[in-house]
């Protein structure tokens, strides 16, 4: 008796395999060969694998969280110690040079009767109470890149600048009300010349480590410095004009006034500024 499944099958019966038909599902498993060829450049990547990697790349120099500056982004972390060094350097040599120039602008101002040399001097005091502020604000090193640090640092100056301008404006309008005379000497222009070239040199240095650490502080202090290098002159202007024409007695109280009046208005700008950053800041206090 003959096997009736052998007798069917042509494989067992040694004829030629029959054609399956067509795919009951065209395009469900793909050709290897085509996809290679369809999808696959010449280099063997994928396409979207240079953007991904792009992406990552993009967000390895992204600072973990808005508690860091930008600073953190630039600068490799032995980079960013330098610059803090340099910046506590600076911070002591104006510190100690602020002090000298203060206490002979007060003694100007004392002898000579110049409301323009007694706003340097008090500028000269909130120039060092700046540069200490910038002292502490740079004293941990973890804390180098600390947004939350340096807004309050940038608050503490507000203050300050704010109480010195009203200093400044009150005996300033005081000189102009009793019609205070200046009286000029040599030693009233060496005092207002070595101020204003101090005092200028050190806000250029402060607003150069300012800018690449972005730090407010440091730009704040050399604002400061640069207020005491333009009165320093100031002071010797005055003067000028008012030995070849005493008539303008004035200009040395108004030069005092104006002074005050920038000073306030910085003030309150950075407090206006700086206290909204605080607020959003107060979470990341993780450096402290």
């Amino acid at each position: 008796m003959t096997d009736s499944s052998s007798a069917t099958d042509p494989a067992a019966a040694g004829g030629p395999p029959e054609d399956p038909g067509p795919d009951p599902c065209p395009g469900s498993v793909p050709d290897p060969a085509v996809v290679d060829h369809a999808t696959t450049p010449a280099n063997g990547h994928h396409p979207n694998q240079d953007t991904l990697s792009m992406e990552q790349q993009m967000k390895i120099g992204e600072p973990e969280d808005n508690g860091l500056l930008e600073s953190s982004m630039r600068l490799k972390p032995h980079e960013a110690q330098s610059y803090r060094k340099k910046a506590l350097w600076v911070s002591w040599i104006s510190i100690v040079v602020t002090i000298i120039l203060a206490i002979a602008a007060f003694t100007v101002s004392i002898m000579r009767h110049s409301a323009s040399a007694f706003g340097f001097a008090f500028d000269a005091t909130l120039d060092v109470l700046s540069s200490m502020i910038v002292l502490w604000r740079y004293s941990n090193a973890a804390a180098v890149h600390s947004a939350h640090r340096e807004y309050i640092a940038c608050v503490i100056l507000g203050v300050v600048f704010i109480l010195s301008s009203i200093t400044i404006l009150v005996k300033a309008i005081h000189d102009l009300a009793t019609k205070l005379l200046p009286e000029v000497d040599d030693f009233l222009y060496s005092v207002s010349v070595i101020s204003g070239v101090v005092c200028t040199i050190l806000s250029v240095c402060k607003f150069m480590l300012g800018k690449v650490l972005t730090s407010r502080v440091l730009i704040t202090d050399g604002f400061n410095s640069l207020v005491g290098g333009v009165m320093g002159f100031s002071i010797l202007i005055s003067a000028e004009v008012f030995k070849h024409e005493p008539k303008v007695w004035f200009l040395d109280g108004t030069i005092g006034v104006l002074i005050g009046l920038v000073i306030l208005a910085y003030g309150v700008k950075l407090l206006v500024d700086m206290v909204p950053r605080l607020r959003q800041t107060r979470h990341y206090e993780r450096f402290e």
